[in-house]
């Protein structure tokens, strides 16, 4: 058994740190570093329950999205019987199937609309310093893409797994206009900017 010290120094202690609430960095949230550039966040964790004899055995599946915020993305679904486990499992697996996304600068090229099974997510460029005007699911999959100014709108199905599909199906679609343009053997014009117009002091 521990020793308590009399003068109440290690209730006092234990009274101060209890009120105290610990920093975003130490809590066990939606979002955690990979130990490298890229960069893991949590979206969902499901648990599920087996009955059998003498009990209910728990499993857990936490949905994963791993990005390098410069337009690479991933996701995973991984399982275990600890939560733990399961979100290793997810950022490995998200990992190994991830995806390069187009972007213009801060934004997305242009606007997209697409759906995955029952959820519907429409995408839309935003000039800088709009910041991300999305949800959770379809916040997690832009923030690891690397986009800083959008604007979006989940419709249909709140399905986690498939809101996050639906996003990335759409940053999939997106396409820059130089990518377009040299599919088709096109050269993109370059168009000098109006010059103002030069005012004769004679005439004033």
């Amino acid at each position: 058994m521990a020793e308590i010290n009399k003068s109440g120094g290690d209730g006092q202690r234990g009274q101060q740190n209890r009120g105290r609430r610990k920093p975003p960095g130490d809590r066990p949230g939606n979002s955690f570093g990979g130990g490298d550039e890229f960069v893991e966040k949590v979206v969902f964790i499901n648990r599920s329950a087996k009955v059998v004899k003498g009990g209910r055995r728990f499993s857990f599946g936490a949905l994963v999205v791993v990005g390098d915020r410069k337009g690479r993305v991933g996701l995973g679904l991984g399982k275990a019987a600890e939560v733990a486990d399961a979100i290793r499992r997810g950022g490995e697996l998200a990992r190994t199937q991830m995806v390069t996304v187009a972007l213009k600068d801060t934004t997305i090229p242009h606007e997209a609309y697409c759906s995955y099974g029952g959820a519907k997510v429409l995408l839309r460029p935003a000039s800088p310093g709009t910041g991300i005007i999305a949800g959770k699911k379809v916040r997690a999959v832009l923030e690891s893409a690397g986009v800083k100014d959008v604007l979006t709108k989940s419709l249909g199905s709140k399905n986690a797994a498939n809101v996050v599909k639906a996003t990335i199906k759409g940053l999939l679609s997106m396409r820059l206009r130089e990518t377009i343009y040299k599919s088709r053997g096109l050269e993109i014009r370059k168009v000098d900017a109006p010059k103002a117009p030069v005012v004769n002091p004679a005439t004033v």
